[in-house]
């Protein structure tokens, strides 16, 4: 018997083509001992540099792993899996979509396995023989029919009659849901509202037990089913699980607001079939939010609908002049004038005098507070004296005759502040706005219009300190309108966080967007401050009562105040985010939809906002000016 050591002697003896001599007397052993080494020295360092690589397994695998009998532990995240066993009769389109737009993390996996039809309508031929057999027995005995037997015949041959002619297949439908949370009593909230929306639909699900792993298996994207709990389906009712579904905003009336991005159909909608007719529009500068709304504008004056607009910026004046409408230039060189102690036109034949009195009042108050500031409980006290003896100083009194009265003005007021105890202060106060700087911007009688179609009110050349009040007294002078005779018609507001900087600028805001559904208008505010407009309570509740509403393109500061407010799902906040201009998301009621706005070339000249496209159009009116010019 050889030992070990004989045989080594024997190999390298072999290897090396020598004869078996000792092996310490061998030639050129030294060498290949050398060489040995330097081999197994080579592996062991391809060994410690393969082990100094990250695998791409390595990167997206968990950093622990535990597995329980109805959850699995991944890291620091819980998950559990949710499958269905059981649908009912009849399920209607879209009924997973309450599933899919839950604001939560969640995987969903669908699996189908085609069936033969040939396969299916053997077995089912059987089991309408089976169920006939028995219907035919139990009318033989005189047993009353059942209507189960005799529904699930009819089922079983309208389902044989759509197989044989080709217009349906059948399948086995696999579905789960993968929910991750970071606690467990988070994971079982989840697991009970996933559970009771299916219910809710008649589809009954069940929790993995000692599935779990095999459960979180059968939703990663890998095409794996370690699962296989299938129902048996048909084409439709498969069809109507399918997960990527949108809204279709498509309606017999109103006017086109842009493209559906989701499945390129026509957002058609008229805002006065909602509840209200009120909308709110968020973006960020240059995102097109006074683009779109030109756009609705003037396909909105196509149907007939009077529209009043708020300029801040000087940019509905080319299409005001394009459609021939009324542009009024607010400010203190202005010619243009509104008087705010003008009284409320009487509504009715029903309406007091001393309610319109009280009214007026009241708003002239809050005009009071922007003007000089906040008032203590006195001071608030002598403002409503003053303005009451303002009105009887010009014979405005309940019995007065209000169709031969002249309205004060602010001078007026003031008059009466200073000869009352306690109002020589809030006087002075009051007179840059009768004497001083912004003198004759308050203090003149109305001399404007609202009888065209399409009036905008321009607010551009007013200083910063100036426009609040003013834009409080032109809104409130809208609103007395309005509510003089109601006709259909919506107000623009652009730039309305002005507003919403004083409280009761933006408490009137409020009113109004809550009041106006009762005299047929509907208020469109617009903002690029986001942050400020919803940061107050009263715009949080303008947005609660509109019911349309169009996000455009966001920045990163607002985009999560936007996401609470509007409850997004994650792909929609990443979509406001990387959205181009003219692009967002469509909210009307209950149903929201992608949506880019889109223009023809003519409504495009008209309602461009681009400067440089704006220059380029005035050198095209003075070019053909000139040709009209050489021609004559």
């Amino acid at each position: 018997m050889l030992k070990f050591s004989d045989i080594f002697k024997k190999k390298v003896a072999a290897d090396l083509s020598v004869s078996e001599e000792p092996i310490e007397k061998v030639p050129n052993l030294q060498r290949y001992s050398a060489e040995a080494e330097a081999a197994e020295e080579a592996v062991t360092e391809e060994k410690t540099f393969r082990r100094g690589l990250v695998s791409i397994t390595e990167l997206i695998a968990p950093e622990s792993f535990e597995a329980s009998p109805h959850y699995l532990k991944l890291g620091s995240k819980f998950l559990r899996t949710i499958f269905v066993i059981s649908y009912p009769r009849y399920i209607s389109v879209g009924w997973f979509a309450p599933i899919i737009n839950l604001n939560t993390t969640f995987d969903i996996a669908m699996f189908f396995y085609p069936v033969k039809s040939a396969v299916i309508l053997k077995q089912l031929k059987k089991k309408v023989g089976a169920l006939e057999a028995q219907i035919i027995a139990d009318t033989e005995k005189g047993a009353p029919r059942d209507p189960i037997r005799e529904t699930a015949v009819r089922d079983i041959e309208s389902l044989r009659d759509s197989l044989t002619q080709g217009t349906e297949k059948f399948f086995q439908f696999a579905l789960y849901v993968t929910l991750y949370s970071d606690t467990l009593e988070e994971l079982d909230r989840m697991s009970d509202t996933v559970e009771d929306i299916f219910g809710s639909r008649l589809v009954y699900s069940k929790r993995v037990f000692y599935q779990a792993e095999q459960g979180f298996n059968s939703t990663l994207p890998l095409n794996n089913d370690e699962l296989y709990i299938a129902f048996n389906m048909n084409s439709s009712p498969v069809a109507s699980s399918f997960p990527f579904v949108s809204s279709e905003l498509t309606s017999d009336n109103g006017i086109l607001y842009g493209i559906n991005r989701h499945n390129n159909s026509l957002i058609l909608f008229d805002r006065f079939s909602l509840q209200n007719a009120n909308s709110v529009v968020f973006a960020t500068s240059g995102a097109g939010k006074s683009y779109a709304i030109k756009l609705e504008i003037l396909r909105s004056l196509m149907m007939g609908t009077e529209i009043i607009v708020i300029d801040p910026e000087y940019e509905y004046k080319h299409l005001a002049e394009a459609v021939g409408s009324t542009y009024i230039n607010i400010s203190l060189a202005s010619q243009s004038k509104i008087n705010p102690f003008d009284l409320p036109k009487a509504i009715g034949d029903q309406t007091k005098i001393e309610d319109i009195i009280r009214s007026a009042v009241i708003t002239l108050k809050g005009l009071v507070r922007l003007m000089i500031g906040n008032l203590n409980y006195e001071e608030d006290s002598i403002v409503d004296r003053a303005l009451l003896e303002t009105y009887a100083k010009k014979d405005i009194t309940p019995d007065a005759d209000l169709a031969t009265v002249e309205p004060p003005v602010m001078a007026d007021f003031e008059e009466i502040l200073e000869g009352m105890e306690g109002g020589n202060d809030l006087a002075a106060r009051l007179k840059k706005y009768t004497e001083g700087t912004f003198a004759g911007l308050f203090n003149s009688p109305t001399n404007v219009q609202m009888e065209n179609q399409l009036v905008c009110f321009s607010v551009r050349d007013l200083e910063d300190e100036l426009r609040p009040m003013a834009i409080y007294t032109v809104v409130n002078y809208i609103w007395n309108e309005v509510r003089s005779q109601v006709r259909k018609r919506v107000l623009v507001i652009d730039e309305a966080w002005w507003l919403m900087q004083h409280e009761d600028s933006a408490k009137f805001i409020f009113a109004l967007v809550k009041r106006c559904r009762k005299y047929y208008l509907g208020v469109t505010t617009i903002t690029q401050d986001v942050n400020d407009f919803l940061r107050s309570p009263y715009g949080q509740a303008i947005v609660t009562n509109s019911s349309l509403q169009i996000l455009l393109k966001q920045s990163p500061a607002s985009i999560d105040l936007i996401q609470k407010t509007f409850i997004l799902t994650e792909s929609e906040k990443y979509l406001l985010l990387e959205c181009g201009v003219g692009e967002g998301i469509f909210f009307a009621g209950n149903k929201h939809a992608a949506i880019k706005v889109v223009a023809s070339y003519i409504e495009d000249q008209l309602i461009t906002s681009d400067p440089k496209q704006l220059l380029e159009i005035e050198e095209a009116k003075k070019d053909a000016e000139r040709a009209k010019a050489l021609a004559v």
